[in-house]
């Protein structure tokens, strides 16, 4: 893949996820609650996380317009997420109610961590083919 690919994926990848992030977490909620919400009735818990992902949202829309300036939040997103992911999967493993997690947030978190990983890291791979061929 080019380098100007692998730019336009990661900008469009951001720009996917950063809007997910904003406007799509509490309608998944509402529609399928048992793999996105947790908690039971109204639930601060809900509230703060997705107060949390609406502003990383609103910062991956930020780091789509230049991804290599904003390298940081996007890793801090890949690595949050696959932590985020491993402890909810923990947790639907140990209550049965809250197994329908492992079908719906659980691997979005991971598939979010490994579209952008991979986008990063094919990044890198180009930027050190560059520096080697110019050294």
């Amino acid at each position: 893949m080019s380098a100007a690919s692998r730019a336009l994926y990661l900008r469009v990848a951001l720009i996917v996820i950063g809007l997910a992030f904003i406007f799509g977490f509490y309608p998944l909620t509402i529609v399928w609650p048992s793999g996105w919400a947790w908690g039971q009735g109204h639930s601060h818990y809900l509230t703060m996380i997705m107060g949390i992902y609406a502003t990383l949202g609103v910062f991956l829309l930020i780091a789509s317009r230049d991804p290599d300036a904003h390298k940081s939040i996007i890793w801090f997103t890949v690595w949050s997420s696959v932590v985020h992911g491993a402890i909810m999967a923990w947790q639907a493993f140990g209550d049965a109610a809250a197994r329908g997690h492992l079908l719906g947030d659980v691997p979005a978190l991971f598939l979010i961590a490994i579209v952008l990983g991979i986008l990063m890291l094919m990044g890198s791979s180009d930027r050190m083919t560059t520096s080697t061929a110019a050294g």
